[in-house]
């Protein structure tokens, strides 16, 4: 380790906290690499080839093929080497096999370790979200997010981006905020963990949605209408689960909505494009090598809006295509179908 990298661990990590990274895939691997610049940094990845690719070559060229790994990283198939001397846990799993990783971590991990979610989903049979499931595994565990607009291929190619660290304990996040903070990567802090993780999860049906318009050639004008519409919606269904009106205005809100509705690297409006586009929802995730969380999400949040009383007709149609077989040219007539009353009214 050269005089440089001591110098910035010891001005943004003076407890010398050492980091867990479970998940290799691209925004796994990005919020390792950022870490480890701060921190000593293990990243647990399944497959064995990466684990060499990332320790020999400082690369994993799957997710990230342009990216260079910093040499303070390393990685490892061993979730007990991964975790047994871990003071921070990151969760990089998505979130429908994000229980099952914990659980089998479980054995190794050391009590009132904090963890950190960074998964944008909702758990299909039980409704729950990433930091609920943290607490039902490893009760007494401080259980946060890392979330916002962060599209990891322009992280790591050194593009300024802006994150929350959203826990309930302010103090552990405050003390853990450095941590994640690198060069032009801005972390700030938020208590309104249910907001803040419900914006991740909530904003990439809407995306579905935008993407499906932008198949179908329905222009900019549509677009924006869709995304303005579509954060009504989720700071409806946020508010009444408990989260705060201001953090859908903010970057766990409004800014990770938009740059997952706009960027062409957004994984949910690729989805909704090639849906809009014609191609089958099969084929589409047949073709991508990563999650895109709003297929899974979306009938999970149609029954948690059902239980809450809240109209969502977006991310009903949305449901209707990616669950129930109706077409995006369908989805799109059935929301131009709904009378426009009140902005403040659904739809």
């Amino acid at each position: 380790m050269n005089d440089q990298i001591r110098i910035r661990q010891e001005r943004n990590n003076p407890m010398h906290l050492k980091v867990s990274v479970l998940g290799g895939g691209s925004w796994g691997t990005t919020v390792a690499a950022l870490v480890a610049r701060n921190a000593e940094t293990k990243l647990w990845l399944r497959n064995p080839d990466a684990a060499t690719e990332v320790n020999v070559l400082n690369t994993n060229r799957k997710y990230l093929p342009d990216a260079k790994l910093p040499e303070t990283l390393s990685a490892t198939t061993s979730l007990e080497e991964a975790v047994s001397d871990a003071d921070v846990i990151v969760m990089g799993i998505p979130s429908q096999q994000f229980r099952k990783v914990l659980e089998d971590a479980k054995p190794f991990i050391r009590p009132w370790v904090p963890v950190i979610s960074l998964s944008k989903g909702l758990e299909q049979g039980t409704s729950l979200r990433m930091t609920q499931i943290i607490s039902e595994v490893l009760p007494g565990h401080p259980p946060g997010v890392l979330t916002g607009p962060n599209l990891a291929r322009e992280i790591m190619a050194g593009s300024a981006a802006a994150s929350v660290l959203a826990m309930e304990d302010e103090t552990v996040c405050n003390s853990l905020r450095s941590v994640f903070q690198s060069g032009l990567f801005r972390v700030y802090t938020n208590n309104d963990l249910i907001g803040c993780e419900l914006g991740g999860a909530l904003k990439n049906i809407i995306a579905i949605a935008v993407g499906m318009g932008d198949g179908l050639g329905a222009g900019d004008n549509t677009r924006a209408a869709v995304i303005t519409r579509g954060l009504a919606e989720l700071t409806r269904l946020g508010e009444a689960l408990g989260g705060r009106a201001e953090t859908f205005a903010g970057l766990a809100g409004m800014g990770d909505l938009v740059a997952t509705c706009t960027s062409p690297q957004s994984r949910n409006r690729h989805v909704g494009e090639k849906l809009g586009k014609g191609q089958s929802l099969e084929q589409i995730i047949d073709e991508m090598h990563m999650v895109a969380e709003g297929v899974k999400s979306a009938p999970v949040v149609m029954k948690i809006a059902e239980a809450a009383g809240v109209t969502m007709p977006i991310a009903e149609e949305v449901f209707n295509v990616v669950q129930n077989g109706a077409t995006p040219q369908r989805a799109f007539r059935g929301l131009l179908r709904m009378a426009a009353g009140s902005e403040a009214d659904p739809g």
